[in-house]
């Protein structure tokens, strides 16, 4: 049987064949542009951050689902400019003030992870005020549009609603695929070809629910010992399933390997 798994670059693949279980090494997310998968669901998100177009009062927003790409592209961003890397949480007065009253020109470019779950409402004002009137670039990400973050302030609303948002969409069958081969192969687990069509048959068609299913399918046959099997899968994976089209498995199909 053909396995399936994507290798990294410089990566060595099990000395023991198929049957060789996989050691519980940490799992460490890649950010690398050539690491992200492009697609029709990311490519106007791609267009907007990555191209050369301006943004209207120098920021732009990303939003979607989680698992859907914004945090990569954000990372993409960042490096690529130099950028300021924060999370939502660690936006505060106190933290801006560090960065925006330091030395003229100390940067030009900030990004923000999980901006609507800034407790710091004054904050992001005074970020968004910042980046009009220093031209400083500004990016964000959040599960929701900003219209519809959690605001109390008037004029955070109203600059909220203002601002450029563009959504990344769930992604479609073929990036789907891509993604739960990587998933795999980030944490060296060795799925053979008929569980990885029965698994992509079966879990909810988002990206993370893929990411879920990985991590679990990891912890799985880390705790049982062995490879993953469907009978595995199934014991690990049981509250994600599409249980009618299990329904639909033939009796005499057995755990497949």
């Amino acid at each position: 049987m053909v396995e399936q798994a994507v290798q990294n670059p410089g990566e060595r693949a099990p000395a023991g064949g198929a049957d060789q279980l996989a050691l519980p090494f940490g799992h460490r997310s890649r950010f690398a542009r050539t690491d992200f998968v492009a697609a029709a669901s990311n490519g106007a998100a791609r267009a907007w951050l990555l191209g050369a177009n301006p943004w209207p009062e120098h920021r732009l927003a990303l939003w979607g689902a989680a698992g859907a790409g914004k945090t990569h592209l954000l990372e993409i961003w960042a490096q690529e400019h130099g950028a300021v890397l924060l999370r939502g949480a660690d936006v505060t007065r106190a933290t801006l003030g560090e960065l925006l009253d330091g030395p003229a020109n100390m940067f030009r470019a900030v990004a923000v992870d999980d901006a609507d779950r800034a407790e710091d409402q004054q904050a992001i004002l005074h970020l968004l005020n910042a980046a009009r009137e220093q031209r400083i670039a500004l990016v964000m990400a959040a599960r929701l549009p900003p219209a519809r973050w959690p605001v109390v302030l008037p004029d955070l609303a109203s600059r909220l609603r203002a601002t450029m948002a563009i959504e990344l969409r769930q992604p479609e069958d073929t990036l789907l695929r891509i993604l739960l081969l990587r998933h795999l192969a980030d944490r060296q687990i060795v799925v053979s070809q008929p569980v990885t069509e029965w698994l992509l048959r079966r879990l909810p068609r988002t990206a993370s629910a893929i990411r879920d299913a990985a991590i679990r399918l990891d912890q799985a046959g880390l705790a049982a010992g062995r490879r993953v099997t469907r009978a595995l899968a199934v014991a690990a994976l049981h509250d994600l399933l599409d249980h009618e089209e299990m329904a639909s498995d033939r009796p005499g199909d057995g755990p497949v390997s």
